[in-house]
């Protein structure tokens, strides 16, 4: 891998390689030491134009861990707050010497651009509504902990399909590997052209949400993005929950021990209720943990140089 801008850069092979290598830095997690010795001497620099919790602080720990330097920079506390561009703003920092770049920007396909200004490695953080590769292997990575292989299984992606750049990436990778995918949305917020994109990439849609969640194997349930609606996608809050929320009674649709999913944050009491948030079943802790795995793997096989030699 030169960059990870989009799970298309992915092949199978190398997904299951990248969940490898994460199964092995997920153990350095109960370490007393948690530091590896893979990337000293490299520096990357976390960009993010967008907030972030998750996704920024795992990217930070995960590059410390692996005894990198990491600098954080933000939009509010960069240059760009002064009216510079973005491509002054990463030709600038890559001037210092910078091996890899970690970006969040709310422009679909920045990461892609900032890829062909800098010869640093670029991985994409989240771009707009676009993709966000690193979400969608550790929500993989944590399904085929607790199921397997995910080769026929059946995964139930629900909520706000339109401005989710993690359904994108979800649907390329779960089904790469061979996961069987419904998505289920409002028709408001479907995708505009989804029905042929789904025939081409072989996932399945619905709008009845208690018809898909008996059959799934396993539920992921994406946040309401509120911040990028600026229109009327539903009536309200009530009619969104009581429509396509994963509710207290929807729970008891679901197979026993099916996993919840949920990239976070999360609204508890419009997309999903707190009794699933909370359920036996949720492994959304178990997806914090290991994304920052699956960070760590993806670092490492960008900056490591020959891998050949393994981790310890």
């Amino acid at each position: 891998m030169k960059h990870l801008l989009s799970i298309d850069d992915l092949s199978t092979d190398e997904i299951l390689q990248l969940f490898e290598t994460a199964a092995d830095m997920h153990d350095v997690q109960t370490r007393e030491v948690k530091k590896l010795p893979a990337l000293r001497g490299r520096t990357v620099v976390n960009m993010f134009f967008e907030d972030s919790t998750r996704t920024r602080s795992s990217f930070e720990i995960a590059g410390k861990w692996l005894s990198a330097d990491v600098i954080n920079v933000s939009a509010k506390g960069s240059s760009t707050s002064k009216g510079e561009s973005l491509r002054d703003t990463v030709l600038t920092v890559c001037a210092m010497g910078v091996d890899g770049l970690v970006i969040r920007h709310p422009a679909s396909g920045a990461a892609v651009q900032v890829s062909q200004w800098v010869d640093a490695a670029v991985v994409n953080a989240g771009d707009g509504m676009h993709e966000h590769p690193t979400q969608a292997l550790l929500d993989a990575y944590t399904l085929q902990r607790h199921l397997g292989s995910l080769e026929g299984r059946h995964v139930a992606i629900i909520g706000d399909l339109t401005h989710s750049r993690v359904f994108r990436s979800n649907v390329q990778c779960l089904t790469r590997l061979g996961a069987r995918v419904t998505v289920v949305a409002p028709p408001t917020l479907m995708p505009s052209g989804i029905g042929a994109w789904s025939a081409a990439a072989g996932f399945e849609t619905s709008y009845d949400i208690d018809t898909v969640l008996p059959e799934a194997d396993a539920v992921m349930v994406l946040r309401v993005q509120r911040e990028r609606m600026s229109g009327a996608f539903f009536p309200s809050a009530r009619e969104y929950t009581v429509g396509y929320g994963l509710t207290r009674n929807r729970l008891a649709l679901l197979k026993p021990d099916v996993p919840i999913c949920h990239p976070g944050p999360m609204n508890r009491g419009l997309e999903i209720a707190a009794d699933a948030a909370d359920a036996a079943q949720s492994v959304v802790l178990e997806q914090v943990s290991g994304g920052l795995a699956i960070r760590m793997a993806v670092l490492y096989h960008l900056l490591a140089g020959d891998t050949r030699g393994g981790i310890a």
